[in-house]
Formats: C-alpha cells, sequence, structure tokens
C-alpha cells in the first residue's frame, strides 16, 4: 500500500492520526504540494479522480480517497485498537457522532480557515461573508460536543475513536488563523487537552507522520 498525502491539511492529518494510534509505521508515505498545484495534475487526478487528497493507493491498483473511508479500510487490515465500533449498537453511535463531528463542526470550521487565511486564496477565492457563516456555524457545532463531553470522556464511546480524531483535525486546523474555541467550553476544551497528550497528536500532526 501506499498513501498520498500532504502536510497541512485536516483531513490528510486524520489518517496520519489514525495509523499513529494503531500503531502502522511502515506504510509508504507520498507527498504532495498543494500550492504548487501536484493535486491537480493529470497523473493524480488519474489516480484520485478529483483534486482530493488523501488517497490509499492498494496493491492490487485500487485507489481510496476520503479520509473516513480510507480509516474504515485500515481498520479492516488492522483491527485494534477498535477505533469504528466492536458491536452493532457501538458501531452504529461512532457513525451517528464522526458524521455530527463531520458536518457540524470540521466542515464549518475548516472552510472558515480556508476562507480567511490569505496564503489559501491561492487554492480558492476567498468569500469573507461565507467565512462568517462557517465560523457561526461551526461553533454552534462546538456547544453540540460540549454538550456531549459533559456525559462521556470522549466522542462517541468510553474510549477515542474515529468521531474524535475528525473533530480534533477539524477543530485544530484553525491554529492556520489563530483561532481557538472558547474556553467557556470547558468539557471541550478538557477533551482537547486529551487529545493534545496523545502520544499520536505528534505523529499524526502537521508536519506528517
Amino acid at each position: 500500500m501506499k498513501l498520498y498525502d500532504t502536510p497541512l491539511a485536516p483531513n490528510p492529518r486524520r489518517v496520519r492520526w489514525f495509523l499513529a494510534e494503531k500503531g502502522v509505521a511502515d506504510l509508504p508515505i507520498v507527498q504532495l504540494n498543494l500550492m504548487q498545484g501536484e493535486h491537480r495534475t493529470p497523473e493524480h487526478l488519474a489516480r484520485a479522480g478529483l483534486p482530493n487528497v488523501p488517497v490509499l493507493e492498494l496493491d492490487n491498483g485500487t485507489h481510496i480517497t476520503e479520509s473516513v473511508a480510507i480509516c474504515r479500510y485500515l481498520e479492516s487490515r488492522y483491527p485494534e485498537p477498535n477505533m469504528f465500533g466492536r458491536t452493532p449498537e457501538e458501531t452504529a453511535v461512532i457513525e451517528m457522532w464522526t458524521r455530527r463531528a463531520e458536518l457540524l463542526v470540521a466542515i464549518p470550521l475548516m472552510q472558515y480557515v480556508r476562507h480567511t487565511h490569505p496564503a489559501l486564496a491561492a487554492l480558492e477565492t476567498p468569500d469573507p461573508a461565507f467565512a462568517a457563516r462557517c465560523l457561526k456555524s461551526g461553533e454552534s457545532g462546538l456547544k453540540v460536543l460540549d454538550r456531549r463531553l459533559a456525559e462521556s470522556e470522549w466522542i462517541a464511546a468510553n474510549r477515542i475513536t474515529i468521531a474524535d480524531i475528525v473533530a480534533f483535525a477539524g477543530i485544530d486546523f484553525g491554529r492556520l488563523v489563530k483561532y481557538r474555541p472558547s474556553q467557556d467550553m470547558a468539557n471541550l476544551a478538557r477533551w482537547a487537552e486529551a487529545m493534545r497528550a496523545r502520544p499520536a497528536a505528534r505523529a499524526g500532526g502537521p508536519g506528517g507522520a
């Protein structure tokens, strides 16, 4: 297998963090430079179908895009520690919270960064009004997570799961524009500190695995 990656983007970071939690350190990684358009080359589009990163290339030539789909495949190859669910009920709850983390928090906050960081204007035209709406939406989603984390140490189960990785990678992408959630959300702050303290946080961090 081979992983096509890029250092700063949050979705590839999800996969690096997931691999680190699994203890997988021997997967070859090919770095692409998005600012130089390496994700838009004919070669990459032939493998991915879209200008997307990350991409997991399997030994049989199959290519998987979408970070959660990649992690789900890796879970089947490296089943422990379990991060997608052991029982039908647990699997459904983790899926539910992963979707919420993605739709309510990660996507709006990532869009907020993409439309406010000056350097990212090279990738798309900034839309300040859209960015403001995304920030408002994302912060509403953070309140949902804060309420959930008042009753649970982790977002979806009694251990870290893919839902935590999706949420944290999206939130922490805000570092590029010096954004941090309000410390008034004490449960979210406690959880975020626990995520930063994990060994996988460094291995799955912005600089790569």
